[in-house]
């Protein structure tokens, strides 16, 4: 650097720009300003100091006490210096002075030479490059943060990002392979040859000597430094940089270490510009006026385009590039990965773009098998992907905690790669597995720190805003990392994996992405590493993650995982292992749920048969086998047969298991159900109010047990025609839940929805659509709106609207409704099919009975498929069919003849006394009377009623129902006095029991006050 005649004016000509930038603050405040620190100055040497005073150079510790008074003044005066480049300019002047003045007082003859004109000086040229710039890529992509580097410097050299006259110091860091060396060059290349830089220097950072070495190259070269001193050279390049006017770009390429720069950063400059490339993420990096750029993979297209490039005789056709395409997927859009397949390719010219793609898929082929040797790399590449990651690997590992990083990254390998749960890592079966591999205790803090290490070598990425899906790897890191792993070492991590999984999955999966990042973590477990899924049992992470998918309503995706199951447990323990037969029983269970009970009682059946062989009579096993066979006979159509096979079921459990059993007592429960479905909801309610009895003495009032017999027991009280002493037993029931369970748990949801449905029942159809809605909102907040509670509530809040008279909007409703299902259960679900009734149903209430009818006679085709003729569900349509079409315009006497066909079969197969069967007659004494014989419709009408006082007793809303009809007839029999008495008891009955405000009730007041009734 010139320095003039006189470097002791030189240098208090820059001491004196720094303290005009400083706001010029005297020297009084100087002083106090540096007596708050280490009163390095005192009055007398910083007058000397400005003054020039001195004949050697002042010692460095005054002048960094001046610069640091000058940092803290300007903050004082609103002018922000910073501190580490101020001091770093110092330094550099420091040792240029020194320099100058030792050289005088070495060689006298260089102050003679001050007195006259210099010679003249070589000509420097007017544009240097220094070190070995990476020519581009053949097949080079010009990616956005390549745009982004391009953007920081416009013409003049100025900076684009900032809004001063300062570069910014660009960071390029990213997993290794990347193209962030490319990416720097391509930079180089373009301002290089733009005309953009006068000087370009090539740095390799591998280390600090490497750094320290060029930078003494180019002082000697550019400034004509002195070799022999090293230090004073690269210092004086650095203040050359800071006050140069020609404009400069330097690239530090592959920064292994943060600490192998600290201290050598180039100067901030209104003409230069520092780029870096790193793997690192360290805070050090994040200094004053650097930016972070993080260099991430390919765009789908980048990489596309780039295989095109280098592939050219593999991207002929359409079909050809989507291959390509499907190919730079595969390989998870990696430039390096994607540069060496493409080599690799192009050496096997025999070996199709399908089939590398068929090799690469094999979990069993290791990633060198399919890529180049050292040798045929491309691109002046200097190692293979997986030799760019080990050192990387290796370095994380030696970071506190030594020895984490490695273990960590292989149980990453074998999850998710798009996201896996930071939680993950702080379970204790993590934590053991990794203490266990190590030889030490170690604990969850330490286990989060081995993440935060290989997150500083971008070997995954930390994002904790998103705690479900935080960690990051890219597939093929994951891939290296499991080919160097044996069988052995693979089943421990596999198993460590699948328990820590499993410690985070909730029983309530109220957090959506938690429940989606579980799921899509056991997949990929099971891709990885099946086998080590299956020692002497299978983890219990796979049976939790089927139970999800079921209990989510993803019914299809639950057959799957379940016929996944049985596959696997068939193939590693044969037939007859407990695991293999489990699976069977879960795949009947979703196959019963989805549509299919006939075939998951088939299926149950064939199970019973090999659990008899296997495991006997009196196993657990048999017994439960049992107990879900009579269940799905009776969802087939047969619930006294369930009864009944239940009854057989419970005099085994009572001489193995005993009373008190919880099985036992979940049969009798079980029974009282199917005695009800059976059409006996009064002996449903008898046999579970001793049941009730049974689990409090038993087990106490707060057991899950026995709240859900409380549950069942108001279900059939309402449905034995008590609607209003249901709810209140469900109101006590659901402050219960509440405090036992909590709010978001599923039984005291579906209580909720029991309660709004009595409530209708008893009267209140507004009230139980109110109910309903804010029941909607937790659903939707808690399980989606996929889950089948989310849609059977939507059928409620429909169901109640149009109760409350809203037929419209029950018919929307309904209509919005089936269209989800269809999507979401398909058209086979009862759910969908019991949608389907429904639509009919209120578009007959609407006034569209041809409408309704097309809908029946649609649902009852698909019915005699999906159920069979004989289910009470496709018989209950054949009964609605026919009476919708009298209402549409068909003879009564047609419709009549078909209504005594359905009542035949009901008959049959439901027997007198059925709910469905007395309906039937009901409605069969109606339409005769429609068709002109009212006195054939009282007659049989008095006997529906004298059987439903003795089947449901008097006050069953059927029997009022019955009650009200029979009256109507008598009065069109020519009996209207026997009639009116008639009502006139009934309204009597309907105050007491439905409430004064039920719709039946209002209906009987209006139909006397029009015949005259008198208050």
């Amino acid at each position: 650097m010139d320095t003039g005649t006189n470097p002791r004016r030189w240098f208090v000509g820059k001491l004196a720009e720094l303290l005009a930038a400083a706001g010029r603050p005297s020297q009084a405040e100087l002083l106090s300003f540096d007596r708050e620190r280490d009163n390095a100055l005192s009055r007398s040497s910083l007058s000397d100091l400005l003054s020039g005073k001195f004949k050697k150079a002042p010692p460095w510790e005054r002048i960094a006490a001046y610069g640091r008074a000058c940092v803290a003044a300007g903050h004082a005066h609103g002018t922000d210096l910073p501190l580490e480049t101020t001091l770093k300019r110092l330094r550099a002047y420091h040792d240029i002075l020194t320099e100058q003045l030792e050289t005088d007082s070495r060689h006298p003859a260089a102050r003679l030479r001050q007195s006259r004109p210099e010679a003249p000086q070589q000509p420097t040229p007017s544009r240097r490059m220094f070190g070995a710039v990476p020519v581009r890529a053949d097949g080079f992509q010009v990616r956005e943060v390549a745009e982004q580097l391009t953007r920081t410097v416009d013409g003049r050299g100025t900076t684009a990002l900032a809004g001063a006259a300062t570069i910014p110091t660009i960071v390029l860091t990213g997993l290794g392979g990347v193209g962030k060396t490319q990416v720097a060059a391509h930079h180089a290349h373009t301002r290089w040859d733009a005309d953009d830089v006068d000087l370009l220097l090539w740095i390799s950072a591998r280390s600090r000597d490497a750094i320290i070495a060029a930078y003494t190259d180019v002082a000697v070269d550019l400034l004509g430094a002195d070799p022999a001193t090293p230090e004073r050279a690269w210092r004086r390049l650095l203040a050359w940089l800071a006050e140069t006017s020609r404009r400069w770009l330097i690239v530090f390429d592959d920064l292994q270490q943060p600490a192998h720069i600290t201290g050598l950063w180039p100067p901030h400059s209104a003409v230069g510009q520092v780029v870096l490339t790193t793997r690192r993420r360290d805070a050090v990096l994040r200094g004053h006026r650097r930016q972070i750029v993080e260099v991430g993979l390919y765009t789908p297209i980048e990489g596309l385009n780039y295989l095109v490039e280098k592939l050219p005789a593999r991207a002929r056709t359409d079909s050809d590039k989507a291959t390509l395409a499907e190919l730079a997927g595969d390989l998870g859009h990696l430039p390096l990965a994607l540069a060496q397949a493409a080599a690799y390719l192009i050496n096997k010219p025999l070996l199709s773009t399908a089939g590398y793609r068929v090799r690469l898929a094999e979990r069993r082929t290791a990633l060198r098998d399919i890529l180049p040797e050292v040798h045929e790399l491309p691109d002046e590449h200097e190692q293979t992907v997986a030799a760019t990651w080990a050192i990387s690997i290796d370095a994380a590992n030696q970071l506190a905690p030594a020895g984490l990083a490695q273990p960590v990254l292989e149980l990453t390998s074998l999850l998710d790669s798009s996201g896996i749960p930071a939680a993950a890592f702080s379970t204790e079966a993590v934590t053991n597995h990794l203490a266990e591999r190590l030889g030490r205790d170690l604990t969850a803090e330490q286990a989060q720190a081995g993440l935060e290490s290989l997150h500083r070598f971008s070997l995954l990425s930390l994002d904790p805003q998103e705690p479900p899906h935080a960690i990051r790897v890219h597939a093929l890191v994951q891939r290296v990392v499991r080919d160097s792993l044996d069988e052995e070492a693979l089943a421990d991590l596999a198993w460590a994996a699948a328990d820590a999984l499993l410690a985070l999955w909730p029983d309530i999966e109220s957090d959506h992405e938690l429940r989606e990042a579980l799921r899509s973590n056991t997949a990929v477990l099971r891709e990885t590493a099946e086998q080590g899924l299956w020692c002497s049992v299978g983890h219990p992470l796979l049976w939790r993650a089927l139970e999800s998918l079921g209990d989510a309503g993803l019914l299809d995706s639950a057959i799957t995982a379940a016929t996944q199951l049985h596959d696997c447990a068939l193939r590693y323990f044969g037939a007859d292992h407990p695991d293999t037969l489990a699976a069977r029983a879960r795949l009947a269970a979703w196959r019963g749920a989805a549509g299919d009970p006939t075939g998951a009682a088939r299926a149950l059946e064939e199970l019973l048969a090999d659990r008899l062989r296997l495991q006997g009579p009196d196993h657990a096993d048999t017994l439960s086998t049992n107990a879900n066979l009579a269940a799905w006979r009776g969802e087939s159509g047969d619930p006294a047969g369930a009864a009944e096979t239940l009854e057989e079921v419970l005099a085994d459990q009572l001489r193995i298991l005993g009373p008190a059993n919880p099985n036992t007592l979940v049969t009798r429960n079980n029974i009282a159900y199917w005695r009800g479905e059976a059409g006996d909801p009064a002996g449903a309610a008898e046999l579970l109010d001793v049941l009730l009895a049974d689990y409090l003495r038993v087990l106490g009032p707060d057991d899950l047990g026995t709240l859900t017999t409380r549950n069942s027991l108001a279900r059939w009280r309402a449905e034995a025609g008590d609607p209003l002493g249901a709810a209140a037993a469900l109101e006590d029931l659901l402050a219960d839940r509440l405090r036992i369970l909590g709010p978001d748990h599923p039984h005291t949801l579906s209580t909720r929805a029991s309660l709004a449905g009595r409530r209708g029942d008893a009267g209140d159809p507004g009230g139980a659509a109110e109910a309903l809605e804010e029941l909607l909102a937790d659903y939707l907040r808690i399980v989606g709106p996929s889950h089948p509670d989310a849609l059977s509530t939507r059928s409620g809040i429909a169901h109640w609207s149009g109760e409350s008279g809203d037929v419209t909007r029950a018919c929307e409703a309904f209509e919005e409704l089936l269209a989800d299902q269809l999507q979401i259960l398909g058209p086979d679900h009862p759910q969908t099919l019991g949608t389907r009734s429904n639509v009919a149903f209120w578009r007959a209430r609407a006034g569209d009975f041809t409408g309704a009818v097309v809908a029946l006679e649609e649902l009852l085709t698909d019915q005699l498929q999906i159920l069979g003729p004989d289910h009470p569900q496709t018989l209950g349509t054949r009964g609605n069919l026919a009476a919708l079409r009298e209402r549409a315009g068909d003879a009564a006497a047609d419709v009549i003849d078909t209504l005594e066909e359905v009542l035949a079969d009901q008959l049959r197969v439901l027997g007198r006394d059925h709910p469905h069967t007395l309906r039937t007659r009901n409605n069969l004494a109606d339409l005769r009377g429609q068709a002109g014989d009212p006195a054939a419709a009282v007659d049989a009408l008095e006997e529906v009623l004298a059987d439903q006082l003795r089947i449901l007793g008097p006050d069953h809303p059927q029997t009022l129902t019955v009650r009200a009809n029979l009256a109507a007839w008598q009065a069109e029999a020519g009996d209207p006095a026997a009639a009116r008495d008639a009502l006139e008891r009934l309204l009597s009955d309907q105050v007491r029991v439905l409430g004064p405000n039920h719709l039946d009730t209002l209906n009987t007041r209006r139909y006397l006050a029009d015949h005259g009734e008198s208050e």
